[in-house]
């Protein structure tokens, strides 16, 4: 992957939080989780797409009703971040589900686990 310039960067994160913003107080879809947050987004250099990866704190059908209630709310998001956002073009969003984050906290518990049965496979040999 090529190194993000400064000012790709600087829209990255006007983009994430303009997104995040439209995302919690605009869209009144019942489809949408109220713990849906955007992880990041990466804007194409060229201004003209957009990848937002969204974590849904919730079980999978959740995750699925989140990203069909954001597919078709995309025309509105796209209006508002217009609106929020000066850039020369406002990117067609593509909306992806991001499980870095369900996928951490389930290695944890995993961990944890073995952690606790390795301290008592000790106990039981002392």
């Amino acid at each position: 992957m090529r190194k993000n310039s400064i000012k790709n960067t600087k829209i990255n994160e006007e983009v994430l939080r303009n997104l995040s913003e439209i995302i919690r107080s605009e869209i009144k879809d019942p489809r949408i989780h109220p713990m849906t947050s955007v992880v990041s987004v990466e804007v194409a250099p060229d201004l003209k797409t957009c990848k937002a990866y969204i974590s849904v704190l919730g079980d999978e059908q959740a995750q699925k009703d989140t990203l069909a209630g954001l597919r078709s709310a995309e025309g509105f998001i796209r209006r508002a971040l217009a609106k929020s956002v000066n850039l020369r073009n406002t990117p067609q969003i593509t909306f992806i589900i991001d499980q870095s984050i369900a996928y951490g906290v389930r290695m944890s518990h995993l961990i944890d686990e073995v952690n606790k049965n390795s301290s008592q496979e000790m106990e039981e040999h002392e």
